[in-house]
């Protein structure tokens, strides 16, 4: 079982959406969590928004990273620069990767022009779990 953790500053988007594709996408072979510096909870946008491809997030929880101290893991992914910058190096990650992703929660606009960003991020974010699973040979990375 590979273990991987995603990092932003809310744990309330990003790393909420990329936990919920990596344990769909990985195929019973990952275990997913995600945490940040200052959790604000889950955004309903982006419990809508990964509704929509049939992946329910709604019982997941906006955790400090705190909460993993002294925890191994295979990957600790960051899915935001901020996240990147304050965020330590996980002591016994195998390896770190940083994803440079723009943080939905800051749309503004009508209810449905905030969505499209969120979809728009959840896409992008579900690209990159896929080629992260493929490159490291990890479940089958289909849906």
């Amino acid at each position: 079982m590979t273990r991987v953790l995603f990092l932003c500053t809310g744990n309330s988007c990003r790393s909420q959406m990329a936990e919920g594709l990596a344990r769909h996408l990985g195929d019973g072979q990952v275990e997913a969590f995600s945490a940040g510096r200052q959790p604000k909870g889950i955004h309903p946008l982006a419990i809508k928004a990964m509704q929509e491809v049939r992946i329910d997030i709604s019982g997941q929880t906006s955790k400090h990273l705190d909460a993993f101290t002294g925890q191994p893991f295979d990957f600790v992914i960051t899915v935001c620069d901020r996240a990147r910058e304050e965020c330590p190096i996980w002591p016994g990650a195998r390896e770190h990767i940083h994803w440079s992703l723009d943080d939905p929660a800051e749309a503004t606009g009508s209810e449905e022009q905030q969505l499209a960003v969120f979809r728009r991020i959840r896409d992008e974010i579900r690209q990159r779990v896929r080629l992260f699973l493929t490159a490291n040979h990890i479940g089958e990375a289909v849906e």
